[in-house]
């Protein structure tokens, strides 16, 4: 993988503040309103990592907001972070609903609210972090106008250039096809399944299909010819989707008037190893931490260390594969 995943580490403070200092007390908010963070941006640009780096170094629990990891099953096909990865943190709303049960938007507002309202009597922050915009939006833009006048919110959006996205998303892919998937989701393969519904919805199920019903009266070549057409079909959707998801957070900036934070990863994805990791610290995770400090603590941007590296995407995005 082209991001090492050394996700525990704390390697910045802030203001030269001993580390865990932002846990204590003395840095609560203390605005009227609730504060909650939402972390965007299209599949595989590291929400996932920057939400544990954020909850490592402030008062934070993490709500998944990506509707298909919401349910369990397919861990390696969903992309799930690993129980080893996400460093004993809380996570909410990760592999808790039956994979055969749909999710609705309506039901991810009703579950999110709810842990909203439990890590806060913790007197800890949520940090919703997850692809599926829709939802999101959902249930910050609700008719009642309920989340706005109780919750004030800090969007950041992980943004990465979609050519070197689409890349690291080709390898991506490949590495899960290393780790088992191909065997996971023939677990989960029925003839007369409805692709519709539930977790046989995500992106690497549907694409099997024609291969797992071929399978039996292949030869060893033709087996393999039509398992590389699945692959490659995969990633051809993986892209398709980063687009959407990329087109949705700009609607949400340009029509919606969204406050979101780009937060440009390029760099990273194309670095490799230590250099990789120290380019995340740099240009992503050091920057976000500081973003969310001043919207938690009203630290004012003179005070901050460094300056968020912000770029905003263009668009049409093409795809590449």
């Amino acid at each position: 993988m082209i991001v090492s995943l050394s996700l525990c580490k704390q390697t910045m403070s802030l203001l030269d503040i001993p580390s865990g200092v932002l846990k204590s007390n003395f840095f609560r908010p203390r605005l009227e309103k609730e504060k909650v963070v939402i972390l965007m941006g299209a599949t595989g640009t590291g929400k996932s990592r920057l939400s544990i780096d954020l909850a490592t170094r402030l008062p934070a629990e993490i709500i998944n907001s990506d509707k298909i990891q919401v349910h369990a099953g397919l861990d390696i096909a969903t992309n799930k972070i690993p129980e080893e990865e996400r460093c004993r943190l809380p996570h909410h709303m990760l592999g808790v609903i039956s994979p055969y049960t749909d999710f609705t938007a309506t039901d991810f507002v009703d579950m999110a609210s709810h842990a909203m309202d439990s890590i806060l009597s913790r007197s800890q922050v949520p940090i919703i972090a997850g692809g599926s915009n829709s939802y999101i939006e959902a249930l910050v833009d609700d008719e009642d106008f309920r989340f706005r006048s109780r919750y004030e919110c800090c969007f950041l959006c992980v943004d990465v250039a979609m050519p070197v996205l689409h890349q690291y998303v080709s390898e991506r892919v490949d590495k899960m096809v290393e780790m088992g998937m191909v065997d996971e989701v023939r677990s989960f393969f029925d003839a007369n399944a409805n692709y519709a519904v539930g977790i046989r919805k995500a992106i690497g199920v549907p694409e099997f299909d024609r291969y797992f019903r071929a399978e039996p009266y292949l030869d060893k070549q033709q087996r393999g010819k039509l398992l590389q057409e699945a692959i490659q079909e995969i990633k051809r959707n993986t892209c398709k989707l980063a687009c959407r998801q990329l087109e949705k957070i700009h609607r949400l900036r340009n029509k919606k008037n969204w406050k979101i934070h780009m937060v440009d990863a390029t760099e990273v994805f194309r670095r490799r190893g230590k250099d990789a990791d120290e380019a995340w610290e740099k240009l992503v995770s050091g920057p976000s931490t500081e973003i969310v400090a001043e919207f938690l603590y009203n630290f004012s941007p003179q005070t901050l260390v460094t300056k968020p590296n912000l770029r905003v995407p263009s668009l049409p995005c093409g795809i590449m594969l």
